[in-house]
């Protein structure tokens, strides 16, 4: 029977609490050590060129030895994946949750896209390693001064993660293939889609084609994109605000109930 208590795997190694095997002399390697030299290889040479061996070669260790502290490629990356996020700058204590969040944003993306490998790396789980839940903290941090109860904070923050690294994804491929070929998303877009698309069958995009969306030099402002998208979401975690300092007002006199477990649904 597994014990509840015991921490998972991943945690162990993500957080230095695992028992490393030791044989012999004095160990040369850390899992720091480890880690350092296989974001440094992602770095110059993408994530395909990151293997055990690889890292063993680097470090001037056998790939055996790389074992006793990493079990597999797949911790390998997981520890790439916590690394690549180095710590956040703490936000002013006066700044309002909206500007805390978008900084928070900005902030995040400018660390992994020092690190555009990040992007291939499967994410299996919620935050989980030291520099994944300090980012996790600041931003729960900067909703601190506002109505929501702890659970809500969670909600808007974890999808402002699902926008981060959705982000991530999408600009890194669209800044590569607008290098490749500029002309792809600009009149050229908009001239091919108004010969491709049948009014009958596509009745909205044609309205879009016909009133001129698609037909200015550039159709793609990576920063541009990225602000409106995220307005779009801080307007709706605003109106989520508004709603539950609305509803905590409204419930007070109403009920009478002011035990810190009653709160309204999130519908």
């Amino acid at each position: 029977m597994t014990d509840e208590n015991q921490l998972p795997a991943e945690v162990t190694l993500l957080w230095g609490l695992r028992e490393t095997v030791r044989r012999g002399r004095k160990p040369s390697l850390t899992v720091a050590d480890i880690t350092r030299a296989a974001v440094e290889v992602a770095d110059a040479e993408g994530l395909a060129a990151v293997s055990m061996s690889r890292i063993a070669a680097e470090l001037g260790n056998a790939t055996m030895a790389l074992y006793r502290y990493v079990k597999s490629k797949d911790e390998l990356l997981v520890l790439m994946a916590d690394a690549a996020l180095d710590g956040p700058a703490d936000l002013p204590d006066d700044v309002d949750w909206r500007t805390g969040l978008a900084v928070w944003v900005q902030g995040v993306l400018t660390v992994l896209r020092r690190h555009p490998w990040t992007a291939q790396i499967p994410i299996s789980g919620p935050p989980m390693g030291p520099n994944n839940l300090w980012w996790f903290d600041r931003a729960l941090h900067a909703l601190a001064g506002t109505d929501l109860e702890e659970e809500d904070k969670v909600g808007v923050v974890m999808g402002l993660l699902t926008f981060v690294h959705g982000e991530l994804r999408l600009s890194l491929d669209l800044s590569a293939g607008y290098a490749e070929n500029p002309e792809a998303f600009g009149r050229q877009y908009g001239t091919t889609l108004s010969q491709v698309v049948d009014a009958r069958r596509f009745p909205a995009l044609s309205r879009a084609i016909d009133a001129g969306v698609f037909e200015g030099e550039v159709l793609y402002d990576e920063e541009a994109e990225m602000a409106f998208a995220l307005n779009l979401y801080l307007d709706g975690v605003a109106a989520f605000i508004e709603h539950r300092t609305a509803a905590r007002k409204d419930r007070a006199p109403h009920t009478g109930d002011h035990s810190p477990n009653a709160k309204p649904g999130r519908g």
